[in-house]
């Protein structure tokens, strides 16, 4: 359709490392991203390694003051037209027995998947159980792309249009499309697709959305496009520079959450919950994980991983309720700290995970289930169907995301993945959060008030909050961040190519092209590390081996 990006692949695939640098310069400069407020530095955060080396409690604060910045954008977000907007189509679809899509791609994807999940337990009463299928989330390559991040797949808007198709979204359902930096070419993708289907499509965003005009066409195609209701939810820069999976995917899962929620309740006749009510209820969350106590536990939690890593040990969290939202944090810590991701059943060559998580009563062949609230959802692509698609790389190899390929990764209470330090995490019946380890409780956070009727919000921004906070100054600590820029990143699509050049811009002050011909050389050295090993950070390798640094 008119304004749809034309499908991309991967630069000069076959070409040597100098060569593949000066393509990415020469025909990637859409993904030259170093303007966007989410690529930034946060000034509360410049000094979060040294600070984390020194004190971990001192860490902790600096990334709490950073979330401080949320609460106003939630205000502002739910006294604002576009969320009324919002709410109403929202009600009407569901009223009329149509269906609500959310789509986003790595954080956001996982925050599309946790969304369902919640709305699939909010629908559980008999009441509401009509309810319980009509809220579709999904994310870029699928619910394999959950524990293991699938390289390159967000680059495609042509994916992004396929797997919404693959839905079979019909012209009264709703899209709802999240990307933290309002730039993702795959969530683009799926706006596209329901537009083209005369769905009602809105666009849930991190960055400016005069900034993203200014500086990204394919956004600016998508925000001028009339058929769109744009929801801009920028909170400034990051607590880590460019790690949107943090303060973003936070707000994103307040203001999107709190919409879904209303919807419900309209359904049912009930007033919804007043907008002041909601801001306080964030902020009350803040409160407690600002605590003296709380904070001394997050710091005692940050410890405790930072020692048994750097022993050589490894981590299992055993999580019932939240078993999701520590799934998503573990995972993500793969990619953002060049950390080993998880790995399938009979692996025992790949390099083991530092942290991962499991059911501790699910059943082997049960444990996917209570993750997602229900069976998995596998993409079964063929090449011809990524030929197709305009991803020639992948037509080559199509990556194993079918439903055998997910169920492969084990997290079920009888899981196994060598000797692990376990600990238990417990949501507290859905009114709190506490962590123990050997004996003893590292954190205990009690969020006062039952449970609210839906999906239970405080919760679950809770226990991300604090996870968040604790794998980030775990890794500060261990030398993973450089200030706040994320030095060991892994650059597996573009933006975070973009993002690895420019950090090493920044910390060598070399020229761009000469910045992205080193990382393609270390990246190429990175593909060819022995097996069994973990292999380092290309950024991080680049940096070590330079006399500048």
């Amino acid at each position: 359709m008119t304004g749809a990006p034309a499908p991309e692949d991967a630069p000069g695939p076959g070409l040597d490392p100098a060569a593949r640098a000066a393509a990415f310069c020469r025909e990637e400069t859409a993904f030259r991203l170093g303007a966007l407020v989410t690529e930034s530095s946060h000034p509360k955060t410049a000094t979060l390694s040294a600070t984390a080396e020194r004190d971990l409690a001192a860490a902790v604060r600096q990334l709490q003051s950073v979330d401080r910045d949320l609460p106003p954008v939630l205000a502002r977000t739910l006294a604002g037209e576009p969320h009324a907007t919002l709410v109403a189509s929202l009600t009407a679809a569901l009223r009329g027995g149509h269906r609500v899509f959310v789509s986003g791609c790595g954080a956001t994807g996982r925050l599309a998947l946790l969304l369902e999940s919640l709305w699939r337990r909010a629908c559980a009463d008999p009441g509401r159980a009509h309810l319980r299928e009509r809220l579709f989330g999904f994310m870029a390559g699928g619910d394999y792309a959950l524990i293991k991040s699938v390289e390159g797949f967000e680059d495609h808007p042509s994916f992004g249009r396929r797997q919404l198709a693959d839905a079979g979204p019909t012209p009264d359902d709703v899209l709802i499309a999240v990307t933290e930096g309002g730039e993702t070419p795959f969530v683009i993708g799926t706006a596209w697709e329901a537009l083209s289907r005369g769905m009602a499509a809105f666009f849930v965003f991190n960055n400016p959305a005069a900034l993203l005009r200014e500086r990204v066409r394919r956004s600016r195609e998508l925000l001028d496009d009339p058929r769109v209701t744009a929801i801009d939810l920028c909170s400034g820069p990051m607590g880590v520079a460019g790690s949107t999976r943090m303060q973003a995917t936070t707000i994103e899962l307040a203001a999107v959450g709190a919409a879904l929620e209303d919807a419900l309740l309209a359904l049912e006749g009930r007033p919804r919950v007043p907008a002041d009510e909601r801001v306080a209820a964030f902020g009350a969350v803040l409160d407690r994980l600002e605590a003296p106590e709380a904070v001394a536990g997050l710091a005692r939690w940050a410890d405790a991983e930072r020692r048994l890593y750097e022993a050589g040990s490894r981590v299992r969290y055993l999580a019932d309720d939240l078993l999701l939202d520590v799934v998503t944090d573990t995972t993500e810590r793969s990619p953002t700290f060049s950390l080993p991701p998880f790995r399938p059943r009979h692996d025992a060559a790949s390099p083991r995970p530092w942290a991962n998580a499991s059911h501790p009563d699910a059943p082997a062949d049960r444990g996917w289930f209570p993750l997602l609230g229900r069976p998995v959802r596998g993409i079964g692509w063929t090449a011809d169907d990524y030929a197709a698609l305009g991803a020639p790389a992948l037509a080559a190899a199509p990556p194993p995301l079918d439903t055998a390929a997910i169920e492969a990764f084990d997290v079920s209470g009888s899981a196994t993945d060598g000797p692990r330090e376990r600990f238990t995490v417990d949501g507290r019946g859905g009114r709190g959060l506490a962590v123990r380890y050997a004996g003893d409780t590292l954190l205990e956070i009690d969020l006062g008030a039952p449970p609210r009727p839906g999906l239970n919000l405080s919760h679950h921004l809770l226990a991300k909050l604090a996870f968040n906070t604790v794998s980030t100054a775990t890794m500060a600590a261990m030398g993973r961040l450089s200030g706040n820029w994320m030095v060991h990143v892994r650059a597996s699509n573009k933006k975070l190519i973009d993002r690895g050049i420019r950090l090493l811009v920044d910390q060598l002050g070399l020229p761009y092209e000469e910045a992205a011909e080193r990382l393609f050389a270390a990246q190429a050295e990175v593909d060819a590390w022995p097996a069994g090993e973990e292999p380092p950070s290309p950024v991080a390798l680049v940096i070590r081996r330079s006399p500048a640094a």
